[in-house]
C-alpha cells in the first residue's frame, strides 16, 4: 500500500504495507493525481536487482534506516542498555493522517517490543511543498535507555551527485562551498554548544553545476540551536540519502521507562528551479509561520558603532534626537548600560543599571526615545557569566562546567547553566523587570562564547541548556506579549528555524562592510526572507576591515533586509545625513514589495559581479540590484538579464539613488539610461537584458521596475 502526500508542487511516496517501517521511495516534484493502482505499480517497477555476494532481499531503507535490516549506512536510531547496544527492528502499528491547517499530514507508529522501543513519525508536507519530519521515540522497557542518536534521513536520487553547504567564521559567516558526491559519507558536525558562523546551514544534494535558476536538487536544514549533524551518504549498493539531526554527547540523554525524546524538525526541500526554488519554497513556508513578525519592519538604528562603552545620557540623548529626524522608528541602546561594565571584562551576570554611567536609571533616555516617537530597546547578554561579576562571586556553581575542571574563558565570560531553574528565574525576573519598567519593545539578544566542555548535572549539558533557553525566550514573550527578540551571536552564529521560533530576526553578522555583507547576506538569505535579516548601514570606514565604501554603496546593500544604521549619525555631514534620512525613506517604501516577494538571484556570466532583485507576487513590481564586488576582467559590461518579470508586462525602468548615484568609469554610459523613455517589455528585459555602466568596483546601481497599465 502506498500513502502519497501531496502538496505545494511536491510528492512524497511512502510505502506503508509493512510489516517493518514504512519507506520513502519518491520525494521530488509532483506527481499528480495518481490511482492507487498506478502508486503500487510504481512501487514495484522501484525494486532493484539483486545482485551477487549481498543478502538475498534488497534493503529495506526505512524511515529510521536499520542495521538490523544490513542497512550499510548511518543508522537513524542508535541506544544502549547497561553498556550493551540495542539493535532495533522496528515494526509498523499504525498510519494516521493528521488535521494540518497547511498542507497534508500523517502520523506514523512504529514499535520493537523486544526492544523496549515505540517510534512515532510525523511528516508534514506544507502548501508551500517543504517537508517538515521529526521522530519522537519512547522507552517501553523497565530499564533505562541511553541514547545515543535519533535523526532524520531521507532518501535522494543518483542524479543528485554534487553537494553544496555552507561553512564560515566570526565576521564572514555562510560561505557556500561544493563538492562532487562521491562513495562514502560528508558529514558536518557542530559541536559548539550553539548553532555556529560555520555550521552547514542549509544541506542541498543536486544535479552537477547547479546553479541559482538551473537544477533538481534536494535540501534539509535542522532547526536546532544546539550541537547538530547533518550528512549526505552514497554506497554502491544504491544507497543515496540526506541527513539531519541533534547530535547528542554520549551520556547526554538517558530515558528513564516511560520517558520520551522528541527530535528538532528538519525541513527538507525540493526544487527543479536551481537554489532559488528552494528559497522561494522555504521563504513562503517560513512567511506562513504564526510566529511570523506581522508588522513592518523598523528602521533601526544601533548605538554599538557609534559609541562603544563611552555610554553618556546627553551623547545619547543627541544621538536619538539625529536619529528620529532621519526617519529611525527603533533606537537600540547597546553594551554598557548595566553594572561596572565599561569594557568587556566585568559584570555580565549583573543585569542592574549602571549608577555611574547611569546615576538615574536608563528611564531619561527610555523616556526621550519614546517621546521622539520611536520604540526603545536595550542589548542584553543572559546565557553568559563574567568571572569579574557580582553574579559570580554569589554562585561560581551556576556555571555550565564541570566544578572540578572550568573551560578556558573566552572573551572573559564562562556559560549560565540555564537548565538549573534558579539560573533561569534569576534572568526571568531581571529581563521582565526591565522590560517592563523602561517600556522596552525590542531585545538585543547576544550569545558570544562557544560552550566548552558544558556539563549539567555530572552530564554533557548542549541538549537540556538549548531547551532551557528556548523555554526562557518562551517565557519572556508570553509575560511580555509584543516584546520583539532578535537572535545575535558573536553576530550572525546563532541562526537557525529553531531560535527563530521564538525571536524576529538574527543580526546577519558583526561585520558592517558592505563588500563583506554582499556575500553573507547572499548565503543568510538561501534559508531566510529578507524581513529576518537585520542589514545595518555602518560608519564609512569598516570596524572589522578597516575597508571604506561610498554611502550610495553600504546603503544599496542593506536596503535587502531588515534595514538599519550603525553609526554616529550625530557627527556625521549634513550630506550624509540627508542620504540616510532618503534612504530610510526608500526604505520604508519598498519594504511592502522587499518583505512579501520572491526572491531572485541572477545567474550572470560576470562572477564580479551580483545581481539580485525581489519581484512581487503579481509581477508588477520589482527592484534589483546589480553590484560590481570586484573589477570586471569585462571590457564592456555583459548585459543583465532579469528573471521573474513578466514577459507580458511592459516595465518602467527607474533608478533609485538615495545617497547618490554609484561611481562609474566610461565614457558614455548605454544609450537606454539617457532615452527620454526608459519603458521595456518583461521579454526584453528576461531574455536579451539591459547594457549596464561600467561601475567602479564596489558599487552598486539599483533598479525598479514598474508594471504600466492593467
Amino acid at each position: 500500500m502506498i500513502h502519497h502526500l501531496r502538496s505545494g508542487g511536491v510528492s512524497v511516496l511512502l510505502d506503508i504495507s509493512g510489516p517493518g517501517q514504512p519507506e520513502i521511495i519518491y520525494w521530488g516534484a509532483d506527481l499528480g493525481e495518481v490511482t492507487e493502482a498506478a502508486l503500487h505499480a510504481a512501487a514495484v517497477a522501484l525494486l532493484p536487482a539483486v545482485p551477487h555476494a549481498v543478502q538475498d532481499v534488497p534493503v529495506h531503507r526505512a524511515l529510521l534506516p536499520e542495521a538490523t535490516a544490513g542497512y550499510r549506512g548511518r543508522p537513524g536510531l542508535s541506544s544502549f542498555r547497561l553498556g550493551r547496544a540495542v539493535w532495533p527492528s522496528l515494526r509498523l502499528v499504525s498510519v494516521r493522517p493528521l488535521a494540518a491547517t497547511i498542507g497534508e499530514a500523517v502520523e506514523i507508529s512504529c514499535e520493537d517490543g523486544e526492544a523496549g522501543l515505540t517510534v512515532r513519525s510525523e511528516l508534514v508536507l506544507d502548501d508551500s511543498g517543504v517537508l517538515h519530519v521529526r521522530h519522537a521515540l519512547t522507552n517501553t522497557s523497565d530499564r533505562p535507555l541511553e541514547l545515543a542518536q535519533l535523526q532524520v534521513v531521507l532518501p535522494i536520487p543518483a542524479t543528485a551527485a554534487e553537494i553544496g553547504d555552507f561553512t564560515g567564521k566570526w565576521s564572514g559567516e555562510r560561505a557556500p562551498q561544493r563538492l562532487p558526491l562521491k562513495f562514502g559519507c560528508w558529514s558536518r558536525e557542530n559541536r559548539r554548544g550553539r548553532t555556529a558562523a560555520d555550521s552547514a546551514y542549509l544541506t542541498m544534494a543536486g544535479t552537477p553545476g547547479f546553479r541559482h535558476r538551473d537544477g533538481e536538487l534536494w535540501a534539509v536544514h535542522l532547526a536546532w540551536s544546539g550541537d547538530q549533524v547533518t550528512w549526505v551518504e552514497a554506497h554502491p549498493d544504491g544507497t543515496r540519502v540526506l541527513g539531519a539531526g541533534e547530535l547528542l554527547e554520549p551520556g547526554e540523554l538517558t530515558l528513564q521507562p516511560g520517558e520520551s525524546y522528541r527530535t528538532p524538525w528538519v525541513l527538507a526541500v525540493h526544487s527543479v528551479e536551481g537554489t532559488d526554488g528552494l528559497s522561494r519554497r522555504l521563504h513562503r513556508s517560513i512567511r506562513s509561520r504564526p510566529t511570523h513578525p506581522s508588522k513592518p519592519r523598523p528602521a533601526v538604528l544601533n548605538t554599538w558603532e557609534a559609541v562603544y562603552f563611552d555610554h553618556d545620557l546627553d551623547t545619547l540623548t543627541r544621538l536619538a534626537e539625529v536619529a528620529a529626524e532621519l526617519g529611525v522608528e527603533r533606537f537600540v541602546l547597546d553594551d554598557g548600560w548595566f553594572g561596572g561594565r565599561r569594557d568587556d571584562t566585568t559584570s555580565l551576570g549583573d543585569w542592574v543599571e549602571s549608577t555611574e554611567v547611569w546615576p538615574n536609571g536608563l528611564g531619561p533616555l527610555a523616556e526621550r526615545v519614546t517621546a521622539l516617537g520611536m520604540e526603545f530597546g536595550l542589548w542584553v547578554e543572559p546565557e553568559m557569566i563574567n568571572p569579574d561579576s557580582d553574579l559570580y562571586r554569589a554562585h561560581p556553581e551556576w556555571v555550565l562546567a564541570d566544578p572540578e575542571r572550568l573551560p578556558p574563558v573566552a572573551r572573559h565570560q564562562l556559560v549560565l547553566d540555564l537548565a538549573r531553574p534558579e539560573v533561569s528565574d534569576y534572568l526571568f525576573d531581571h529581563l521582565d523587570r526591565l522590560v517592563k519598567t523602561r517600556r522596552i519593545g525590542f531585545l538585543k539578544w547576544d550569545h558570544n562564547r562557544d560552550a566548552v566542555i558544558p556539563v549539567h548535572d555530572g552530564r554533557p549539558g548542549v541538549h537540556a541548556q538549548t531547551l532551557a533557553v528556548y523555554a526562557l525566550l518562551d517565557r519572556l514573550r508570553a509575560a511580555n506579549p509584543g516584546l520583539e527578540i532578535e537572535s545575535c551571536a558573536s553576530g550572525g552564529a546563532r541562526v537557525d528555524l529553531g531560535i527563530l521560533e521564538r525571536t524576529d530576526r538574527v543580526w546577519v553578522s558583526d561585520c558592517n562592510d558592505a563588500l563583506e555583507r554582499q556575500h553573507i547576506q547572499q548565503g543568510t538569505r538561501a534559508l531566510l526572507p529578507l524581513e529576518l535579516m537585520g542589514c545595518h548601514v555602518g560608519p564609512p570606514r569598516s570596524h572589522t576591515t578597516s575597508r571604506s565604501h561610498d554611502l550610495s554603496f553600504r546603503v544599496a546593500t542593506a536596503l535587502f533586509g531588515h534595514f538599519g544604521i550603525e553609526w554616529d549619525v550625530a557627527s556625521a555631514s549634513a550630506e550624509d545625513r540627508a542620504g540616510l534620512a532618503a534612504a530610510i525613506a526608500l526604505y520604508k517604501t519598498l519594504r511592502p514589495l522587499l518583505h512579501t516577494g520572491e526572491l531572485v538571484n541572477v545567474d550572470h556570466p560576470d562572477p564580479s559581479a551580483a545581481v539580485y532583485g525581489v519581484v512581487s507576487e503579481d509581477r508588477r513590481h520589482a527592484v534589483f540590484t546589480v553590484a560590481q564586488v570586484a573589477m570586471s576582467r569585462f571590457e564592456t559590461p555583459v548585459p543583465v538579464q532579469f528573471p521573474g518579470l513578466s514577459a507580458e508586462h511592459r516595465y518602467r525602468v527607474e533608478f533609485l539613488e538615495p545617497a547618490g548615484p554609484p561611481a562609474t568609469r566610461h565614457r558614455v554610459p548605454p544609450p537606454w539610461m539617457t532615452a527620454e523613455s526608459q519603458v521595456f517589455l518583461g521579454a526584453t528585459l528576461t531574455r536579451v537584458g539591459l547594457g549596464m555602466p561600467v561601475l567602479d568596483p564596489e558599487q552598486a546601481l539599483l533598479l525598479q521596475f514598474i508594471a504600466e497599465g492593467d
